[in-house]
Parts: C-alpha cells; sequence; structure tokens
C-alpha cells in the first residue's frame, strides 16, 4: 500500500493552470503503471483516508474545490464532449486531426478540453467503474458535498445545487441540438411520412420545459419531476425511431456520410440525455454520476480517433458503394457453357480493341512529352479505350474482380438459409471460370492484334511498332526477375479503387436525383428537347457508374506512375492485357531470335504472373469490403472457407471447365438473369 499522497503538494491558492496541472498528477497517481484495477482504487480510498484525517487538509481541500467549480464551467464536458462542434463530418474530421497535432493546455475554464487531460488512458475507465457503492459515498461526502447539503435541500451555491444546475445547463443544451438536428432540411425532408405526422422533434422542447418548470417547483426527485421525466423519454425514443426512418430514404436514393454523421450524432445525443437524466433522479446519484464520468472518459478516447470516425460514418455509404458494384458484377459472372463461350468472344473484342490501345501508347511514347502530360496522355488513352470497350459491351478481365466480389457476397444476405454456403461456393467456381475465360479471350487476340499491326507498319514504313531498345526495355520492364509483383499488386489496388469511385459516383448520381434533373430540367430541355434529354438521361443512368470506373482507372493508371516519379518513387502499373501487347511487339521487333533470349521467357512469365496478382489484389480487398457491408462474422468466413477447400478436393475441374447442363444441378433458385450494358 503507498503511503505518498498527491496531497502534500495541494495549494489552493496556486494558479489556474497549477491547480489543473495538480489535478493531472492525482489522477495518474491512482492510475499508476495501469496494470491493476483494484490498485487504483486502493490510492483512491488512501486519497479519501487522507483527507479524513487531517482537519486542516480538509479546510484546504474545501478551498481547492470551491476555486475549482468557480472557475471551470462543466457544462460543455456534460453537454458537448464527445461531440462535432458544427454536426458535419468534414469538420470534426478536421477537429480529430488539430487534436492529434496540437497539445492540449490545462490553463482552461472549459472542462471538455480538460477533462481529455485528465482521463486519457483506457485504463482510466475501467477503475472508475470498478469503484464501489461505499468509495463512491465517501468521495461524494468528503471530497463534493459537505454532509449537511442534500439535493433536497441544494441552493445554486451549494456543491448539491452547483451540479444540479450544470446538468440543468447540460440538459438544455442537448435537447436543443437534438430538435435543431430533427428540424434541419437534410434531415427533415428524408422522414417518412409517419414520422413527419407524429411531429416528435415538435414537441420535444415543450417536454423538457415541463421537466425544467417540475424540478424547480418541486425537486429533482419528486414523483412530478419523475413523471416529467419518464414522458421526456418517450419523446426522445419517438425522435430516435423517426430519425431511424432517414436511414430507409438513404438506402433507396443514395448515401451522404454527413447525413448518417449527423445521424449517429443525433442517436448519441438522445443517450447522453438519459445519462443526464440519471444523474439528476437517480435514486444512486454518485453510482450514475461515476457511469457518466467513465462513459465521458471512453467516448473522448474513442472521438480523438479519426480511424472511428471514418468507419463510423461510412459504413453505410460502404455497403451502398459494395451494393452497386454487386448490380454491375452480375453480367460478368458466367453459370453455363453459353455464358462462358459469351465471356470469351467479349474478352477477345476486349483484348482487339487494347491491341489499338498499345499501338496508340507506343505512337505517344515518341512524342517526348514530360512524365505529367505523357502520363495525362497515357491516362486519355487508356480511358477512352477502357470506354469504348464497355459501350460495345466488351470485357476487359481485370475489370471483373472489383464489381464481382460484391455480386457474390450479396448471395451471403441469408447465410443461414439452406444451401446459401454451397450456392455461395458454386458462385466463386463460376467466377473462377469466368475470369480465366476473360484472360484468356483478352491475351489470345490482343498479341495477334498488336502483331498484325507492328507487322503492317513495317512493310509500310520500314519500320516495327517500336525499335530495338524500346523492345528491349520492354522485355526488362515486364520480366518477372524484375520488381513487377509489386507493381502487379500495386495495378490491383488501382482496379479496386476504380470499382470504389464508380460506387461511390453512382450513389452521389441517385443520391441527388440528377436523371430526373437531366430528364426534366428546363435548362436541359430547351437545348436537347424533352426526348432527346429523356434518352440522355436514361443513358447516364445506366452507364455512370462504368464511365466513372473506366475514365478513372483510365487516369490512375496513366497520372498515378507520372505522380510517383515527381516524389521519388519509383512505382509503376503492370496491366496483363497490355503487357501482353507490349510483349507482342517487343517480339515483333526483334525477330524470331529473340525465342532463343532468356529475356524473352522471363518476360512471358511476367505476363503469366501479372494476370492472376492484379485478379487476386483486386478481388480481395472488394470482397473483404463486401464482408465489411454485409456484417458477415468471422464464423460464417470460416464455413465459407472450408466449403470452398471442400469443393476444390471432391470438383477441381468445377472450377476450370463450364457445367454441361445449362444450370448447375445443385442450385435451387434460378440465377439472376445475364445483364448487358
Amino acid at each position: 500500500m503507498p503511503t505518498h499522497t498527491p496531497l502534500d503538494t495541494l495549494d489552493p491558492d496556486a494558479p489556474l493552470a497549477l491547480r489543473h496541472l495538480w489535478l493531472i498528477e492525482t489522477l495518474r497517481w491512482v492510475r499508476g503503471n495501469e496494470a491493476d484495477v483494484q490498485a487504483s482504487v486502493s490510492r483512491v480510498r488512501l486519497f479519501l483516508d487522507t483527507v479524513q484525517a487531517d482537519p486542516a487538509l480538509q479546510v484546504r481541500w474545501r478551498r481547492w474545490w470551491s476555486h475549482f467549480v468557480g472557475t471551470v464551467d462543466l457544462t460543455p464536458l456534460l453537454a458537448d464532449h464527445g461531440f462535432a462542434p458544427r454536426t458535419a463530418f468534414l469538420s470534426e474530421f478536421g477537429n480529430r486531426l488539430r487534436k492529434k497535432i496540437l497539445p492540449g493546455t490545462p490553463e482552461t475554464t472549459d472542462m471538455a478540453e480538460l477533462f481529455d487531460l485528465l482521463l486519457s488512458a483506457r485504463f482510466d475507465v475501467r477503475w472508475l467503474k470498478a469503484l464501489d457503492s461505499e468509495t463512491l459515498k465517501r468521495l461524494r461526502a468528503v471530497l463534493i458535498a459537505p454532509p449537511a447539503a442534500t439535493d433536497e435541500t441544494a441552493t445554486p451555491d451549494s456543491p448539491a445545487g452547483f451540479w444540479q444546475s450544470a446538468l440543468m445547463d447540460a440538459l438544455i443544451f442537448c435537447v436543443s441540438q437534438i430538435s435543431a438536428t430533427g428540424f434541419a432540411s437534410e434531415i427533415r425532408s428524408r422522414l417518412s411520412p409517419e414520422a413527419q405526422a407524429q411531429r416528435p422533434f415538435h414537441e420535444l422542447p415543450a417536454d423538457f420545459e415541463a421537466l425544467r418548470q417540475t424540478v424547480n417547483a418541486h425537486g429533482a426527485r419528486s414523483p412530478e419531476a419523475l413523471a416529467a421525466a419518464d414522458a421526456l423519454r418517450l419523446q426522445l425514443d419517438a425522435c430516435r425511431h423517426a430519425a431511424y426512418t432517414v436511414y430507409s430514404h438513404l438506402e433507396e436514393h443514395g448515401v451522404s456520410v454527413g447525413i448518417v454523421f449527423r445521424l449517429r450524432q443525433l442517436r448519441e445525443r438522445i443517450v447522453r440525455v438519459k445519462e443526464l437524466l440519471d444523474c439528476l433522479q437517480s435514486d444512486q446519484p454518485e453510482r450514475a454520476t461515476a457511469a457518466l464520468l467513465a462513459d465521458l472518459a471512453q467516448v473522448g478516447i474513442d472521438n480523438r480517433s479519426v480511424r472511428s470516425l471514418i468507419a463510423s460514418s461510412s459504413h453505410l455509404t460502404a455497403a451502398k458503394v459494395a451494393e452497386r458494384s454487386a448490380e454491375s458484377g452480375e453480367h460478368y459472372i458466367t453459370r453455363d457453357a453459353a455464358e462462358y463461350r459469351a465471356m470469351l468472344r467479349k474478352a477477345a473484342g476486349g483484348g482487339a480493341v487494347v491491341g489499338l490501345t498499345v499501338w496508340v501508347k507506343f505512337l505517344m511514347a515518341g512524342l517526348g512529352l514530360t512524365a505529367f502530360w505523357g502520363g495525362f496522355a497515357n491516362g486519355v488513352n487508356y480511358a477512352t479505350s477502357f470506354v469504348v470497350i464497355m459501350l460495345l459491351h466488351l470485357t476487359l478481365a481485370t475489370k471483373q474482380p472489383a464489381v464481382t466480389a460484391p455480386a457474390m457476397v450479396a448471395k451471403l444476405r441469408d447465410i443461414k438459409a439452406p444451401g446459401a454456403v454451397r450456392r455461395f461456393v458454386d458462385e466463386v467456381a463460376n467466377l473462377f471460370r469466368s475470369q480465366i475465360a476473360s484472360i484468356v479471350g483478352n491475351i489470345g487476340l490482343v498479341i495477334p492484334v498488336v502483331v498484325l499491326i507492328s507487322l503492317g507498319m513495317h512493310f509500310a514504313t520500314g519500320e516495327a511498332m517500336i525499335n530495338e531498345a524500346k523492345a528491349r526495355q520492354v522485355l526488362k520492364d515486364i520480366s518477372l526477375l524484375g520488381p513487377l509483383v509489386l507493381f502487379a499488386a500495386f495495378t490491383g489496388v488501382l482496379l479496386f479503387a476504380s470499382s470504389i469511385i464508380a460506387g461511390w459516383v453512382e450513389n452521389w448520381y441517385v443520391f441527388h436525383n440528377l436523371d430526373s434533373a437531366m430528364q426534366h430540367n428546363p435548362r436541359f430541355t430547351a437545348v436537347l428537347g424533352r426526348e432527346r434529354a429523356a434518352r440522355w438521361a436514361g443513358f447516364m443512368r445506366r452507364n455512370i457508374s462504368g464511365l466513372a470506373a473506366n475514365i478513372s482507372l483510365g487516369f490512375m493508371l496513366g497520372l498515378v506512375p507520372a505522380f510517383m516519379t515527381f516524389f521519388g518513387i519509383g512505382l509503376d502499373v503492370r496491366h496483363v492485357t497490355l503487357s501482353a501487347g507490349q510483349v507482342a511487339a517487343a517480339v515483333v521487333a526483334l525477330g524470331w531470335t529473340v525465342f532463343k533470349e532468356p529475356a524473352f521467357w522471363w518476360a512471358v512469365a511476367g505476363v503469366l504472373a501479372i494476370g492472376p496478382i492484379n485478379l487476386g489484389v483486386s478481388f480481395y480487398l472488394a470482397f473483404r469490403l463486401a464482408l465489411q457491408a454485409q456484417g458477415v462474422s468471422e464464423v460464417n468466413r470460416q464455413l465459407i472457407r472450408a466449403a470452398i477447400k471442400r469443393r476444390i478436393r471432391a470438383a477441381p475441374l468445377s472450377f476450370l471447365v463450364p457445367p454441361r447442363n445449362d444450370r448447375h444441378e445443385e442450385d435451387e433458385p434460378p440465377a439472376a438473369p445475364t445483364v448487358h450494358g
């Protein structure tokens, strides 16, 4: 048992900053080495024993406490601690970054700012919750309220009256914020018709005013005040249920991170009001106060995390992005031999277009552009090529995983249903076959197209698509002996990023109802005419996701290496179809003798490695996002992995060869129809 306490250095007449530093050091002493909760509780008891044993020390403590409560403002702590200053996502994001970068000062009268310095560790939450009722009563009697002061006889100047006044002020602020959030246009306009008719946010201020008047007239724990508090709690629940109806609107009409953040803040403020009511009216106020302080400490720690802010506010957006990607990914999955052959044809067509893209890429390389403008030109080339492939309903192999993974995980929404895991494994096999078909089709035609263009140029001009020096550089760049694996994995990240951009843009497009605006806005109809405006609106609604994905991917493939070079990072991209076309151009430039050179075969090995890495990284990232969006637990993930291993052992060819029948024999429900566009 330690014998020394911080009370030896207690100075009630010290300046503000030094008084607060003493309190910080005292709580650090209570915390100890953060190894034993009961040791911290014992230090609290030692602190109390020391004060009770010394009447002179009690006088010094009373003076210190009087100065403390007379200078600090408790209301910001009770009402606003843990909430964004302006209930906006970006403002809170900046506020948390500021707190991480800039240190806090104890020279403050704002208790919310001081609180983060006082209870800054997760261990503080544990020892606060471990305090027993007897110790809490002693804390209240010895350190805060003299024995003669009770809640029933409290005056505004007494310790008990000071605490009740702070609680009532905090309740006023919280209730006002809840009402303001409910009245905000972005929330009010998205409430369900039933919630709007019930007008819960209109009645909330009146219910609180009834409570305030009752407390002033009869006391905080009078039967009248308890009844008024119950009415306020019911109204708060009505506000919470009304706010939940906004999520249904977001699910149907697009998600906004800002709105989700405001709804989360609203829910937490309602919880805070109930905690404040418990402190005001509980039969064990010291227990309720300790629980509130522990919760405030936990909230303070959580609300210093930028990662948790992004995760909690963007979860619904991620779910919606994954859902929209799933809708786009259905037509990339083949489920029978006919669809498999169709995928081969579409992939071959995509490979032919990429062959032209490789030719244009080498033409622009001869222009001698700077790094940025060369990257920008390549971005335009890639984006144009990918958009053409999309509009012609062809396929680019590496675009599949980022949108097919959410489509697969969508099958797990009812994972507890009979046959759900088996159907999911069937979908894994279908996807694997589809990706192999896409890669084979892409590479199978990009190589002959590049060879034909290069041979045609040689016969027409005497020069192939690239010269010998450039051809050897291509073989070196795509060799498996270099950093190709890293570059191919980075390209997989860009492929996944393009699908996220696509889902976000489509969600933004739907959220702002732009297809309706494009169809009916007078400015559009005046220029395009009503019929053409309607056609354009329908086209954009069907293709906005694909356009965003392909254009963003094209510019990322072109510009990201240029930006990396600017920062001195030699990070490049390696796309399997483009790389195969470049190797084909190098072979034509070097002639038949290149087949005898090890550099050629290392480049071939590089191309064979790029495809699986592109697909694997992109699919893994999209699959993880979709699992989180669908809330698939770790237990169910283990069931899925075990089922896939069983299928590999039992029917390995099902991952390579399409079934002979139109549908897999085990499939229970009919598969989704193939959608093109």
